[in-house]
């Protein structure tokens, strides 16, 4: 899963869509399942997590920076007269500029709404990691699943193997039988060790997530998954959880702002005020006083308060659309969800009932069938566990994806 820029923009549509397609799916209300240990080492140790956390906490200070009046002015003019006798001249003045008083609580307004959108810009963030460690935890489960079932495998390859090796030294059978149990042995080997490197691989990319650091107090060889129910009616589900997606919060700020910077750009174009004090002093003579002034924008702000306005339709149109984004997206993971939910325990069911392998081995050691037939009909088994394994995984993969708000 690849990490996102934690920086929204809603210039740049491209991306922006982007991230809808990852976080569409984070907006239920429901528990992490058993994988809060990981997550939540992985949450304090993510170097990246901490890095974007620092970057948050500048860029809300940021926002909050110009908020107040521009600095004061303090001017000292001192001038020689000519001819000298008329003496010289001193100007002191101090002046202070003041926006419509409208503009300071607009511009407040929208440095809080900004601040709202950091926040929820670093929290997609946060989904987009967690969630890439829960799918890597529930690929372990799958793996130290698989390991284990190839472990049994291997066990009766070997058991297996050794039995012709004896067979062929007593002359019971032939060397093609005899190669036949090797080549059997060898391929489960081989199996098992690709197994290993896929949980080596994953063991390795979690301690990525955790910043360097081992996984501490957490089972990384459990072989089974926390129980996931799915919402018996997608609507009424789907109902709950629409406001609570990160993204959707997001645009709908996004429009609030573009709103207030159309009130500021308007209250930017009433007059702008100064005051202050003036002193001048020449031979003989002393004036001092306050100084007022205004000014007035006739041609600094054209066309912002429509380039507000124009942006502001946009980013509400930019919300339907994420609207029926986020909607279909969800309603695809949670009928493919759905469906392998259901392949798994008709598969579940089906190998419950029709279970050949103790049949199997029972016949091949009686000699009823030879060890050709013998491997042809276990695989069929094998090859129906596989599949029941891989559609658990990817109902958990799917699943995760659902329940992602609550990480």
């Amino acid at each position: 899963m690849k990490i996102l820029n934690p920086k929204f923009k809603i210039q740049n549509s491209k991306s922006f869509l982007a991230i809808i397609l990852f976080i569409v799916a984070g907006v239920v209300a429901r528990g992490q399942s058993g994988y809060e240990a990981v997550l939540q080492q992985i949450e304090a140790n993510n170097t990246t997590l901490v890095t974007l956390r620092q970057q948050t906490e500048a860029e809300k200070l940021g926002n909050r920076t110009g908020l107040a009046p521009v600095n004061p002015e303090v001017e000292f003019n001192y001038l020689w007269g000519s001819p000298a006798a008329i003496g010289n001249r001193y100007d002191i003045s101090l002046r202070q500029t003041f926006d419509f008083p409208t503009v300071y609580a607009h511009r407040s307004k929208i440095a809080g709404l900004q601040n709202e959108n950091v926040e929820l810009s670093y929290k997609a963030e946060r989904f987009n990691i967690l969630l890439s460690a829960k799918q890597a935890c529930i690929e372990l489960v799958y793996y130290n699943t698989l390991a284990k079932e190839y472990a049994v495998r291997l066990q009766n390859a070997e058991r297996i193997a050794q039995a012709y090796k004896i067979k062929l030294g007593k002359g019971e059978t032939n060397i093609l039988e005899h190669n036949k149990a090797q080549l059997n042995l060898t391929a489960v080997q081989a199996e098992l060790a690709h197994i290993e490197a896929e949980r080596a691989a994953l063991l390795t990319e979690l301690k990525r997530l955790n910043g360097g650091k081992e996984i501490t107090n957490y089972k990384l060889q459990i072989t089974a998954y926390p129980i996931n129910v799915l919402p018996a009616n997608f609507e009424e589900w789907y109902a709950t959880v629409e406001n609570k997606s990160p993204v959707l919060q997001y645009v709908r700020k996004q429009i609030e702002i573009n709103k207030q910077q159309a009130k500021l750009n308007w209250a930017m174009g009433l007059p702008k005020f100064s005051a202050g004090y003036m002193s001048e002093k020449i031979v003989g003579e002393h004036f001092q006083g306050i100084t007022v002034g205004m000014s007035i924008p006739l041609w600094e702000n054209n066309n912002r308060v429509k380039q507000a306005k124009v942006q502001a339709k946009a980013a509400k149109a930019m919300f339907e659309d994420s609207k029926i984004q986020f909607y279909n997206r969800l309603q695809t993971i949670y009928f493919k969800a759905a469906a392998l939910q259901q392949n798994t325990q008709k598969f579940r069911q089906s190998l419950a009932e029709n279970n050949n392998e103790p049949l199997l081995k029972k016949a091949l050691d009686t000699g009823e069938i030879s060890l050709l037939n013998y491997l042809l009909e276990i695989e069929y088994y094998y090859d129906a566990m596989n599949k029941v394994l891989e559609a658990e995984r990817d109902y958990e993969l799917a699943a995760a994806e659902l329940w992602a708000v609550e990480l």
